[in-house]
């Protein structure tokens, strides 16, 4: 389990244990304080008119609002580039494009959302920089399987599924019931499925991503936990993930200082 804060402060994880996935961590700030690359990349909103997109399950949003008359401030049309792959095209590494906060907005009112505009700006930094933690996230996990000189792996496609609570969050869930005040009782506020394409052999991975939302520093800053994992849909990713789990168990032990020192 992974937190980001954007205060980098160490707040601690909302399980209160170490997680099979990957140790805790604390992140930079999700504003960008500068300008990033503005550009056509893959988008991550389709703009054709046919129903939804197959890479991410998203229908066509425009850069223009909705409805003219519920939006009460205009909102930037600027789209910001991921460093998330999603293939090649011509030799060249093409990336994931980000919404801007129009098409941000539009997504939000068509759910039945209501979000006053001045906080929608916010709410796009703070979604692409979880997009880039969970990135980072895969990419620990690819390297742990990856051969000398492999190409970096892609985001072939992905499906936000937030209705959906995965295996393990039932699983923490339960435990929360069990145990209230070891671990945490709030379910994961989103979930992801990626599909990761390792473009050596072609194989596609799917990982799956849980969101949640961690106990807020003392000043008041939110923190974000992220749960990151190859889904277990092979003999492979099974055992990885068995294999880190150990891996964190020992670490555990080790820093405890248990086995240390007998007599």
């Amino acid at each position: 389990m992974h937190q980001s804060t954007p205060s980098n402060s160490g707040s601690g994880c909302p399980m209160h244990q170490p997680n099979p996935a990957s140790n805790p961590s604390t992140s930079g700030c999700p504003v960008q304080h500068a300008s990033a690359p503005k550009s056509s990349g893959g988008c991550l909103v389709e703009h054709s008119s046919t129903g939804l997109n197959p890479l991410n399950q998203m229908p066509s949003l425009p850069q223009t609002p909705l409805d003219s008359h519920s939006q009460s401030a205009p909102l930037p049309t600027d789209r910001t580039l991921s460093s998330i792959p999603r293939g090649t095209e011509d030799g060249k590494t093409q990336t994931w494009e980000y919404p801007s906060p129009q098409q941000f907005y539009n997504a939000l009112v068509r759910k039945g959302w209501e979000t006053p505009t001045e906080h929608v700006e916010v709410m796009v930094d703070i979604h692409n920089f979880l997009n880039e933690r969970a990135w980072n996230e895969v990419l620990r996990w690819e390297k742990r399987v990856a051969q000398p000189g492999d190409e970096q792996p892609h985001l072939a496609r992905f499906k936000g599924r937030p209705g959906e609570m995965s295996p393990k969050a039932q699983f923490w869930m339960f435990m929360g019931w069990l145990l209230p005040t070891r671990f945490n009782t709030e379910p994961p506020f989103d979930r992801h499925d990626w599909v990761v394409r390792r473009p050596r052999t072609g194989e596609e991975v799917r990982y799956v991503i849980d969101y949640y939302s961690a106990p807020p520093t003392p000043d008041g800053e939110p923190v974000f936990a992220l749960d990151v994992r190859p889904a277990l849909d092979s003999f492979e990713s099974a055992r990885e993930r068995v294999s880190v789990g150990m891996n964190d168990i020992w670490e555990t032990m080790r820093e405890r200082g248990w086995g240390n020192n007998r007599s």
